[in-house]
């Protein structure tokens, strides 16, 4: 997997504005330490789940949630439409398998940076990488394997995820996308397999091609000045969440800027002297 260290939100632009990552999706975190695994997979290494009920665990809360979630929801999913009853879960807060990735260096430049005080990173994925570079020999699919794996199919949650006997990564959206998939340019990076982080099964399955990348942010050096140019391009929590808990949110931010000085300087802008 290539490291680059980046310490300038103009060497950042530079390296994203060109062909070489054009079609990768992103995803910013604000510690360059933290795996690149789902909320699923933390919550029960977390709180010490064992192992051999993972599987009969994750399948409970999904059923546990259709069985109650119609009493919030205008529209229901159909029933067999794992991919979007999972991306129902996941906005609304429950640990899943998805993983937020998003179309977007500049939206994930945004979420890696915002909370950041460390090291921050984005992760940049090839998809076509997954789709033709992946081996499954133990699957015996023949054609396009990442289209008869992928979630957005009936059935395929319980046959290839659930039980977490396969080792492959697939990216995708469902086909219905809620309003903060739209804004924020989402898409979901979905592993088989949820006790072994993405990296890992990626180095363990495609081959070929690079296909994982890792953007490594210096912090201190970069983090006022690109949020600056973020909330100069409309990127800020109040766009990124379009309801009031993204407004809310976005609040905490408007500390840091402001149309007449530089709050972190204290220096005036010309004309507002």
């Amino acid at each position: 997997m290539k490291v680059i260290k980046i310490d300038s939100w103009k060497a950042f632009r530079d390296i994203i504005a060109g062909d070489e990552y054009r079609s990768w999706a992103f995803r910013g975190q604000a510690d360059a330490e933290w795996k690149l695994e789902s909320t699923l997979s933390r919550y029960l290494k977390d709180y010490h789940v064992i192992p051999k009920v993972w599987s009969k665990q994750e399948r409970r809360i999904f059923r546990i949630f259709k069985r109650k979630a119609h009493q919030f929801l205008v529209h229901l999913p159909k029933d067999d439409d794992a991919f979007e009853w999972l991306s129902i879960m996941k906005h609304h807060g429950a640990p899943t398998r998805l993983i937020d990735f998003t179309w977007s260096p500049y939206v994930a430049a945004f979420f890696a940076l915002e909370h950041a005080h460390k090291t921050a990173a984005i992760w940049a994925i090839y998809p076509p990488g997954l789709k033709f570079k992946q081996t499954f020999p133990e699957l015996n699919i023949r054609g396009n394997i990442h289209d008869n794996i992928g979630l957005w199919k009936k059935d395929n949650y319980e046959k290839y995820y659930l039980e977490n006997n396969h080792e492959f990564v697939t990216q995708g959206e469902p086909y219905r996308m809620n309003r903060r998939l739209i804004a924020q340019s989402g898409t979901f990076i979905v592993p088989s397999r949820i006790d072994k982080t993405v990296d890992e099964i990626i180095t363990n399955t495609v081959k070929e091609v690079e296909t994982l990348v890792k953007f490594e942010l210096d912090t201190s050096m970069m983090r006022h000045h690109t949020l600056r140019e973020l909330y100069s391009m409309n990127i800020t929590n109040a766009t990124l969440f379009p309801d009031l808990d993204g407004l809310a949110r976005s609040m905490a931010l408007e500390f840091e800027f402001h149309y007449a000085f530089d709050p972190i300087t204290g220096e005036k802008i010309a004309g507002f002297e």
